[in-house]
């Protein structure tokens, strides 16, 4: 029951907390949380990686806080830390920079990241960590003048006093305001249902499905579609003939694995539509018509192109391996063998990615959206085409303008 009733990681509202060392990051996030979830310390450098903590937080909802060293970290590990603050820096929805009204040598490192966070339409809250309860006007007028101010908020608040309640009560609820609007309104399944319909969920169960369980975007699918109202019939490719035969009517949508896209495709009623759950990840979590675009240039693939495979996963490679052996087969039977494929997993994704004539990115469930879109906008910014397991599977067995999107 718990898979079902617990919001992943990947669902949740990133939020990232920036700033240098000891500017109070670690004390407001428990100020915000009202838990000491973070350790304090008067000791430079106490936060050595980010810290992801899960949360519920009323009245965001299901969180997940980032805590990040400092951005001017000079310690001997501080290249390798700052590396991880950017990859919390791609994963935040908003973000929280503190300035500490003690500092003495200017803010152009905060400055830096305001900059950074307004080319990714990121939301920044701007907090003024006052030590001394003075009211430093000219500090308020500076960074102001670096502020979006259709998007950013600015508030100054006692980040070491964890029990003032109304700074914490004045936080929270600047961070719901920010939040984008539709941020809690998509569905994995878009506008593709609607109350009473039947769906059939093809679901192999093979190698790289764990032992008497579901793979996560299963579960968030099947979760989702009962929450919709929808009847929901399950069952594998091999037992797909004989379960449409069981079915009264046929079903308005069948959802499949992509790997199974021609199979189910040759047998399925000619009335009932078709995608995968790739494909509906490729929307809910990235940008579905980029990703289409991006199939077209598949036919443009020789023998000497150099493709990417980008993995959000990190479990050991299995036999038949969608990712690491079913599509770079596919690919090299249509182009030639010495196709190269380069496979990565997890957040090793390339900072420039522009050696590649082509990106495949996986469905992105365990990443929430914000972080796949960084790495889109990495594509784009490189000139690279992008697109999806799914959407490619479906362009390479001829169906991908036959499914539903």
């Amino acid at each position: 029951m718990g898979e079902l009733n617990t919001t992943p990681n990947a669902n949740r509202l990133h939020i990232g907390i920036f700033g240098r060392t000891n500017s109070g990051k670690s004390s407001l996030i428990n100020l915000i949380t009202g838990q000491n979830t973070s350790i304090v310390s008067e000791v430079p450098g106490t936060t050595t990686d980010p810290v992801y903590k899960a949360m519920e937080i009323n009245p965001l909802g299901a969180c997940v806080i980032i805590d990040t060293p400092g951005i001017e970290d000079n310690t001997v590990l501080g290249e390798q830390r700052l590396e991880k603050t950017k990859l919390a820096m791609d994963k935040a929805d908003l973000a929280v920079l503190v300035f500490a009204d003690n500092e003495t040598t200017g803010f152009d490192g905060e400055y830096e990241l305001l900059s950074v966070f307004h080319k990714r339409n990121i939301p920044v809250l701007c907090i003024i960590n006052s030590f001394d309860n003075i009211d430093k006007a000219d500090i308020k007028d500076k960074i102001l003048s670096r502020m979006n101010e259709n998007r950013d908020v600015l508030l100054k608040v006692n980040c070491n006093a964890p029990g003032n309640a109304a700074d914490r009560d004045k936080i929270r609820m600047a961070l719901s305001k920010m939040m984008p609007e539709d941020y809690d309104e998509a569905f994995i399944t878009g506008d593709l249902v609607r109350e009473g319909d039947l769906v059939l969920l093809v679901m192999p169960q093979d190698i790289q499905a764990p032992k008497r369980r579901l793979i996560l975007p299963q579960v968030q699918t099947i979760r989702e579609l009962l929450d919709r109202k929808c009847t929901v019939v399950s069952t594998t490719t091999d037992k797909l003939e004989v379960t449409l035969s069981y079915l009264r009517e046929a079903p308005q949508l069948i959802i499949t694995d992509s790997q199974a896209f021609k199979t189910v495709y040759e047998h399925k009623p000619a009335n009932s539509r078709l995608t995968s759950f790739s494909v509906l990840f490729a929307a809910y979590k990235g940008d579905l018509p980029y990703y289409t675009e991006g199939a077209r240039f598949i036919d443009r693939l020789t023998e000497a192109s150099r493709v990417l495979i980008a993995e959000c996963c990190t479990h050991a490679p299995l036999t038949e391996d969608i990712g690491r052996v079913k599509i770079p087969r596919m690919l090299r039977k249509r182009f030639g063998e010495k196709l190269q494929v380069d496979m990565v997993s997890g957040t090793d994704f390339p900072e420039d990615p522009s050696g590649y004539d082509l990106i495949i990115q996986c469905g992105g469930c365990m990443f929430n959206r914000q972080y796949v879109l960084t790495r889109i906008q990495r594509a784009k910014d490189a000139g690279v085409p992008m697109t999806n397991y799914g959407v490619t599977i479906a362009h390479l067995t001829g169906i991908l303008d036959k499914i539903v999107m």
